[in-house]
């Protein structure tokens, strides 16, 4: 109830009057949802969805079919306990995907699902929207830091120290935000505060109107040098066995890489094999059959070619690749290519700010390296730890910042540590952050990030788990998932010997995925298999593959080559096979060829 006093308040008594007025229309609403169905303009179903819509084994669609009225009680409960089913077998056997289905985070985090978490803007900056867990967010980027030998803390007025943030999706979003600071930092990009700003504004409140003093930013090129025109075109490398985001990301983003320029400008000077067609990708080690990792030997033939012409080098490497597991030697790569991009005055250039000003420049490197760890950056650093405590063979190579030409590194959260919904991390070093796009004043926070409004509720998972797991329980996790990995190998060769059939079983080394033969649908569907497609020697193999990760026990591996040994578990394949067409190509026009490949890249 409003005392006297507030009554008297005519701007309190106005709002008391609106939200009794409010009210009364909610409790009219209510009273009236039957008839507010036939009331509201809505458009009616052109046929009945369960008839359209792919059959999904233990749910009835109709269960879940909403309308205007809701659900009763017993309705959701209906559906509800069907989806809790669904999901709970869903998961027990689920063997497909590189996602860690064991974890716990309802114990400490439930609470939250019933508050908006929002890390908009930077990490760094708190910001006005206080409902943040930007304090936890740069706690887990300090231990990724720490963990990929980055300098930190971050302190922008330190260039080499550190600067990321955790991502809202998966590493597709990191992925998309390493190429899109990649290829403006090798355009010449600049992004410069307006002068004009606050005399525009001074000069509108003129008329009577106040008017607001944005911050703006303009978007500057530097100027095209006329002694080589290609200084600021980057073309882009990655091999044949990168993850489909990268390809999609350099397509919303127009990136060219090496096979478009090619085979538009230098059609018959394909460095691999003159005369011939440029190759789509750079190739892995040993074709589609081989390990998975990038042939350096080619790629630097094929950067070279480029390097020459006076273009700046974009090249994505994979760490833990999404179907063979393979983990590019970024060291080696690097170390590699460095003469070559020196020899060519790319190691070091001048970026001009402005064109009518020479003693205006940036000093940038003429080459990003981007790596796309998206399972192996959360893992690999914990085999390396298992290997120097002498519990481990080998390890896998260097990719992190103890590496001064890399540039970015992006990873995902819901791989090998595990989350209830898609996150990852995001980093680069503060001096290679273009300025941000935009300095909204009313979030009180640069708006440095991709996404802008951001998921805090991932921040915190990544916490919890980090919070939970020492470097020694994450050592052993690592052990467990290498000798789970092992036994599957092996038990996928007794079959094989056992069947009397060759499965095509391969393992790249310490990958968590296996590859045999392609499965039945039933199998397929009950495990959750990934299936792709090979050429090995001229000859069409599907496959089906396996991802151990830390909530795979030997019990599941027994239970699934116990179906495998059954009749008809194994797809019939033809010995021979027409070769279909593979590549989408998104013009005919036969200089602008854009290379879409849609199989070994996990769309099925």
């Amino acid at each position: 109830m409003m005392s006297i006093s507030d009554e008297q308040n005519p701007r309190n008594l106005k709002s008391y009057l609106f939200f009794s007025q409010k009210r009364e229309l909610w409790q009219q609403t209510e009273s009236d949802s039957s008839m507010l169905g036939d009331a509201t303009s809505v458009s009616p179903a052109t046929k009945e969805p369960c008839s359209t819509y792919p059959e999904v084994p233990g749910i009835t669609y109709k269960n879940f079919k909403l309308s205007s009225t809701g659900l009763t009680p017993e309705q959701r409960t209906a559906a509800l306990s069907q989806l809790q089913n669904y999901q709970s077998g869903q998961k027990t056997h689920f063997l497909g995907y590189q996602v860690n289905q064991s974890f716990n985070y309802s114990e400490d985090l439930k609470q939250y699902l019933n508050y908006h978490i929002n890390n908009v803007g930077d990490p760094f900056q708190s910001g006005n929207f206080t409902v943040n867990s930007k304090f936890m967010e740069r706690a887990v980027l300090d231990y990724y830091a720490s963990l990929w030998n980055a300098r930190w803390p971050h302190d922008p007025n330190d260039p080499e120290s550190y600067w990321g943030y955790v991502l809202t999706m998966g590493c597709s979003e990191g992925n998309l935000y390493g190429l899109w600071n990649g290829r403006d930092y090798l355009a010449g990009k600049f992004l410069l505060n307006d002068p004009m700003v606050e005399e525009e504004a001074r000069k509108a409140s003129l008329s009577g109107e106040p008017r607001s003093v944005p911050r703006r930013l303009i978007y500057q090129q530097t100027p095209i040098l006329e002694e080589n025109p290609n200084a600021h075109i980057p073309i882009a490398f990655y091999s044949e066995d990168t993850h489909y985001s990268i390809i999609k990301a350099m397509r919303v983003m127009a990136i060219q890489n090496f096979y478009e320029i090619g085979t538009e400008k230098y059609p018959d000077e394909n460095p691999l094999a003159p005369g011939q067609p440029w190759p789509k990708e750079v190739p892995s080690q040993g074709g589609h059959d081989g390990p998975g990792s990038i042939d350096i030997e080619l790629l630097c033939k094929l950067v070279e070619f480029f390097a020459a012409k006076g273009y700046p080098i974009l090249v994505c490497f994979n760490y833990g690749t999404t179907f063979k597991g393979a983990y590019d030697d970024v060291e080696a790569a690097g170390k590699a290519l460095l003469p070559i991009l020196g020899k060519y005055g790319l190691d070091k250039r001048k970026v001009y700010y402005d064109p009518e000003d020479p003693t205006k420049y940036d000093i940038r490197s003429g080459y990003w390296f981007h790596v796309d760890g998206a399972l192996g950056a959360a893992y690999m650093p914990f085999i390396e730890m298992a290997y120097n405590m002498g519990k481990i063979s080998q390890r896998g190579p260097n990719f992190d910042f103890r590496l001064p030409f890399v540039h970015s590194i992006a990873m995902s959260g819901h791989k090998w540590i595990g989350a209830p919904l898609p996150c990852g991390i995001y980093m680069t070093k503060t001096k290679y952050q273009l300025r941000p796009p935009d300095d909204p004043e009313y979030i009180g926070s640069q708006d440095t990030t991709f996404a802008g409004s951001r998921n805090g509720f991932s921040a915190m998972v990544l916490w919890d788990y980090l919070a939970k797991n020492s470097y020694e329980a994450q050592v052993n996790k690592v052990l467990y998932t290498e000798n789970i990995a092992n036994y599957a190998y092996s038990q996928l060769k007794v079959l094989e010997e056992e069947l009397g059939e060759d499965l095509w079983i391969a393992r790249t080394p310490l990958s968590l995925t296996i590859r045999f033969k392609h499965a039945s649908d039933d199998i397929v569907f009950k495990y959750s298999l990934s299936g792709e497609t090979l050429y090995v020697n001229g000859q069409k193999r599907e496959y089906s593959h396996i991802f151990i990760m830390a909530h795979v026990t030997t019990a599941l591996i027994d239970e699934l080559i116990q179906d495998l040994s059954q009749p008809g578990a194994f797809l019939r394949q033809e010995e021979e096979q027409p070769e279909l067409e593979t590549d989408i190509y998104v013009t005919h026009k036969p200089k602008k060829l854009i290379h879409v490949p849609h199989t070994g890249r996990g769309f099925k």
